[in-house]
């Protein structure tokens, strides 16, 4: 038996949310009503029910009007606690004057009933309330501490009181509110705190999503811009600098040079059309058509023309393509593919002068390999320039496609990449 009615008390006293933590506004509010109810109990007790009132000793009278008005100033704060201390003083009440903690105790019963978190103690302690007011007097005032005998007789005409409220309304006047309060505010209140919460971590999940947006469309940019910058700006310098080395001795072979260099500031000038058109895709018809270009992103089907770019600026290159292209390949994988020929030829510029290369690209019925080696050389000037973030880039592109990438130096001389693009994600 001690330990059901340890387990019984403990289901008692167990919460099912957190103390209720009000305002400075609540707190003044619940002050000021701690107040006014205070001043109708006083006055109700030395005017209107003085008749009633002087039977009893009025010290004891008011310090039970001072206790139960005084608890419902933390009504909200510890509202179950106030509930216990407002019944306590109600039931040393006489009944005489039982209007001097009614109020109070309603109050009180309703403030439990709305902001305690204990429910299962709450609940009995509101049957218990209920019980405590309801009860009809049983002929006499309920034995109170503070009485003394009268040096007079009490008039026959409050030997026995009538209740302030009619005794079989008061139960359904606490019931009512009591159970509106109960559960209709507080599954309000369940409901809105859901709705705040299911509402904040939409908002941190939009903010995060953005968040990585921004990020993965600045890193996309960062590796279009590289790439096309990168190859072509380079391309343009070593023809620069050969152009101007030679100018006086071959001038024929130095105009080839300068026409070379404008071929690749030419076709670095559409590669950047193309992707400003794609970063700005809402523009007016009425637009002048040269200065964005729309059209579709290089793939493996300029690798010709890429690689007679490459031959103009002085690098041997040998293209070989294997296997059927597939009938619908993703522009996604073609712009990979291209991406990865167009890095590792330019590197090769860069990082080995006088190099041959060799380009091949096999389409197999699973996967797209494509192979970019070279025979090896000493360093351009412009190699000083490198930061390695094509290669990271090159990456990151290929990972979107589920490709992979591996770079290295070959053993007999030179470097090679070697991109592997599986087909069957398309």
């Amino acid at each position: 038996m001690p330990g059901r009615l340890r387990v019984g008390a403990g289901a008692l006293l167990r919460p099912t949310g957190p103390l209720p933590v009000p305002s400075r506004r609540d707190r003044l509010a619940d002050g000021a009503l701690a107040l006014v109810l205070a001043v109708l109990s006083v006055q109700f007790t030395m005017g209107d029910g003085y008749e009633q009132s002087h039977g009893h000793s009025m010290v004891g009278l008011l310090d039970l009007v001072l206790v139960a008005s005084g608890a419902l100033a933390l009504r909200r704060r510890y509202p179950l606690t106030v509930l216990w201390i407002v019944m306590t003083a109600t039931a040393l009440t006489p009944d005489s004057v039982a209007r001097i903690t009614f109020y109070q105790c309603v109050v009180a019963a309703y403030s439990a009933a709305a902001y305690s978190p204990y429910r299962a103690g709450t609940l009995v302690s509101l049957v218990g309330a209920v019980a405590l007011i309801g009860l009809p007097s049983g002929g006499g005032d309920r034995p109170y501490p503070y009485a003394y005998p009268l040096p007079y007789p009490v008039p026959p005409d409050l030997a026995t009181t009538q209740p302030t409220v009619p005794t079989q309304y008061v139960p359904l006047l606490l019931s009512v509110p009591l159970v509106i309060a109960a559960v209709g505010l507080r599954t309000w209140r369940r409901r809105a705190a859901e709705t705040r919460s299911r509402l904040t971590a939409v908002e941190h999940e939009q903010a995060e999503a953005l968040r990585r947006a921004v990020e993965l469309e600045r890193a996309r940019i960062a590796r279009e811009l590289h790439d096309v910058v990168t190859h072509n700006v380079s391309v343009m310098v070593i023809q620069a600098g050969a152009a101007r080395t030679i100018m006086e001795s071959s001038p024929e072979e130095a105009r080839e040079a300068l026409l070379a260099v404008e071929t690749g500031g030419r076709a670095a000038m559409g590669e950047l059309r193309q992707v400003m058109g794609l970063l700005t895709p809402d523009v007016d018809d009425t637009d002048d058509p040269g200065q964005l270009c729309l059209g579709p992103q290089p793939g493996l089907g300029q690798l010709d023309a890429l690689v007679g770019r490459m031959r103009a600026a002085g690098l041997p290159v040998e293209l070989t393509v294997t296997g059927t292209a597939p009938a619908e390949l993703s522009p996604g994988v073609e712009l990979a593919a291209y991406r990865v020929v167009q890095e590792a030829l330019t590197n090769t510029v860069k990082h080995a002068t006088g190099a041959k290369a060799s380009v091949r690209v096999a389409y197999g019925a699973e996967d797209l390999d494509v192979e970019i080696s070279d025979t090896g050389g000493p360093p351009a000037p412009a190699a000083a320039t490198g930061n390695g973030r094509g290669l990271i880039g090159l990456r990151e592109r290929l990972a979107v496609h589920g490709g992979t990438l591996r770079t290295g130096p070959r053993p007999l001389g030179g470097y090679r990449v070697h991109a592997l693009i599986p087909l069957r994600h398309q």
